[in-house]
């Protein structure tokens, strides 16, 4: 701030995560786009929670505090889905745990009331966003209020909140209500409540409705979903007690031109100086390229959709290749690109907002229960933006690691030939999630292709004459799978005798479709009961059943534990795969 000639902040950012200046994290793309529009932005990171003092550093900001819990729900980050404390923080110094408080987003809203009484907190990223309504925390076992009641804060940006943190400062400067803006929402009062005009709200079950009847948490989490197109979504409002936490439409989601603009910022692409010891998180992604945004699956159990938005956005060729010049000009650049992906690798390229039919639809998923007429599957953009980033100068390899939509690609032969030839590295990250149709069908992931698939990545594999693996990532628990579907899983193992590198004991997010099954014990679709593994040993029973071979056995066919020498294991994509077994 001195070297700035600036007295004051215009806004305060606080987040759980530590700093990396790079675009794979929110508290550094918000900042940066906000120091565009010319706002006087600082950074505080994994502040002690205890004291005031930890905030007040740079002063009181002129406009506002912006919090966030991090790149992830601060739960997720602190527990694992067995509720035991994690060992590792991904997203701390030398991955060490405990620099953020449980409900991450909450206490540091608190915390800002008490060091600037009177500055506006607004709170973003995935934490408010998936608990912005009445929801169920897995790791206290209990339905919660909106977080907007704990945390006081004046305003919550859900999704992506880069277009909303514009228009919030705009505001503030010009001493405007913050009412209206899309992609928040906001927490009335009493009175404001009793005087407001909801005609043209959809009333959400209430708070005191849902603390009375779980079930109604199927209705409240299908509305939500079903509201959640930009170009359709109507505002919501729920009532806790006499007051009404009203959400506005979601907001539009960027263009490929202001994705763009977006990722040209300037940032450092490196943590912040002040870190002597790696940050695990900043090593898995530094030599990655996010190429598209947005999820159009609508998988049951995934917030990424959700948080995203599930149209898509692809960033132009030329824009990624700059970002390539600007890795290749780093000293740690050793040529190797690990990731050009986002969401899902293979969807960049691909259109599900170009008909008009798309902006009317309310489906929550363009693939499931089979891939909608109106879904454009491209795959020219991809193997064209493929195919330039391995010829692009100072670069030997381009991977592949954030996963591919099987369904997708077997519609896309010449890309899959071309990501097999060329960009696996000597593992291809795969989510079949499970292998009963039931199951798939709850979790929106379709039955019967990954067996065809790894057929046709055998057979491109050996034709590329090379030693390639399948990395398949399963999921245990999952609401409606009891023994007998878990068991068909299980002998699939055990008769290809495959010995998995990553396993994960289903978690239910908040505000997921999966999570109103697992509280309700309902399936989401037909309202019919099905079985729910809630207690420790039989959820241990159906993670067993996908354990590795003991005794140093190996799965034959290729198994993805047995690698060439010299090849690195995928690294996780998610805090989902840190809680790999095997």
């Amino acid at each position: 701030m001195t070297a700035r000639g600036w007295d004051e902040l215009d806004v305060l950012l606080i987040t759980g995560d530590a700093y990396i200046d790079h675009p794979s994290f929110g508290a550094a793309i918000i900042g940066r786009v906000l120091e565009t529009e010319g706002w006087r932005v600082g950074i505080v990171a994994q502040p002690d929670w205890r004291t005031v003092q930890a905030l007040q550093v740079m002063g009181r900001p002129k406009l506002f505090c912006g919090v966030t819990a991090g790149n992830l729900d601060s739960m997720v980050a602190n527990y694992t889905a067995a509720r035991h404390r994690r060992k590792e923080d991904n997203y701390s110094e030398q991955g060490s745990p405990g620099r953020r408080p449980n409900h991450a987003a909450i206490v540091y809203a608190q915390l800002c009331r008490r060091a600037f009484p009177g500055v506006p907190v607004v709170m973003g990223g995935i934490e408010a966003s998936l608990r912005r309504v009445a929801h169920y925390d897995y790791w206290e076992d209990k339905l919660r209020p909106s977080i907007l009641l704990d945390s006081k804060a004046d305003l919550l940006v859900f999704g992506m909140g880069e277009t909303a943190a514009r228009e919030i400062a705009r505001r503030l400067a010009g001493q405007q209500d913050l009412g209206g803006i899309r992609g928040t929402a906001r927490l009335l009062g009493a009175k404001a409540t009793a005087a407001a005009d909801f005609s043209a709200h959809l009333q959400l079950p209430a708070w005191d409705d849902l603390q009375k009847d779980k079930n109604l948490l199927l209705p409240l989490t299908r509305t939500v979903e079903r509201e959640q197109s930009p170009f359709n979504g109507r505002p919501l409002v729920q009532r806790h007690g006499d007051r009404a936490v009203v959400i506005e439409s979601p907001a539009y989601p960027l263009s490929g031109p202001q994705l763009d603009a977006l990722y040209e910022l300037p940032f450092q692409r490196r943590p912040h100086p002040s870190y002597g010891k790696p940050i695990p998180a900043y090593t898995m992604i530094k030599d990655s390229i996010t190429v598209v945004r947005g999820c159009p699956a609508g998988c049951t159990f995934c917030g990424i959709g959700v948080h995203q938005g599930k149209f898509l956005t692809s960033r132009s060729e030329d824009s990624v290749l700059k970002e390539i010049r600007l890795m290749s000009e780093s000293p740690d650049f050793r040529g190797t690109i690990s990731d050009l992906g986002g969401p899902t690798a293979n969807l960049y390229g691909c259109k599900n907002d170009q008909d008009d039919a798309c902006q009317k639809c309310r489906r929550p998923s363009c693939l499931s229960p089979t891939i909608c007429s109106k879904f454009q599957v491209e795959q020219d953009p991809a193997i064209g933006l493929m195919r330039a980033a391995r010829q692009a100068d100072g670069v030997k390899h381009v991977f592949v690691q954030s996963g591919i939509r099987m369904d997708v690609a077997m519609r896309t032969p010449e890309y899959l030939s071309e990501l097999v030839r060329h960009h696996v590295s000597g593992h291809l990250k795969v989510a079949p999630e499970h292998l009963h149709p039931d199951v798939l069908r709850r979790m929106r992931k379709p039955s019967g292709v990954f067996e065809r698939f790894q057929e046709i990545f055998r057979e491109e594999s050996e034709a590329a004459g090379k030693e390639q693996y399948l990395v398949p990532y399963f999921i245990s628990s999952f609401p409606g799978c009891g023994e007998e579907e878990m068991g068909v899983v299980e002998g699939f193992l055990r008769k290809s005798r495959w010995n998995l590198q990553q396993v994960q004991d289903f978690i239910p997010l908040p505000m997921m479709p999966a999570t109103a099954m697992y509280v309700t014990g309902l399936d989401y679709d037909t309202g019919k009961p099905i079985k729910v593994a809630r207690g420790a040993g039989e959820r241990l029973r159906q993670l067993r059943a996908l354990r590795p071979l003991e005794n140093g056995q190996q799965r034959p066919g290729r198994p993805p534990s047995a690698r060439p020498a010299g090849a690195e294991p995928s690294p996780p994509a998610s805090a989902a795969d840190w809680d790999s077994v095997g």
